[in-house]
């Protein structure tokens, strides 16, 4: 399992629906343990990851990005 999860703000091209989709997959296997949950839990796995993927596209959506100060 992946450690770390990607920034996606300020990205060069910005990050697509697939990249966002892809931290929250990484996300939900990290903080529920499961690499890939058992037919039980799947269903509340993919709601939880679309949930997230959700949520990470409004905050990108509405976040405000300052421009980093340039060096002279």
């Amino acid at each position: 399992m992946c450690r770390s999860i990607k920034t996606l703000r300020s990205l060069e091209p910005p990050a697509t629906p697939e990249d966002v989709a892809a931290a929250a997959l990484q996300f939900v296997r990290k903080i529920s343990g499961y690499r890939k949950p058992s037919r039980a839990n799947q269903e509340v796995f993919d709601a939880a990851v679309a949930d997230i993927a959700a949520v990470s596209q409004q905050m990108l959506d509405h976040l405000v990005i300052r421009p980093s100060p340039t060096r002279s």
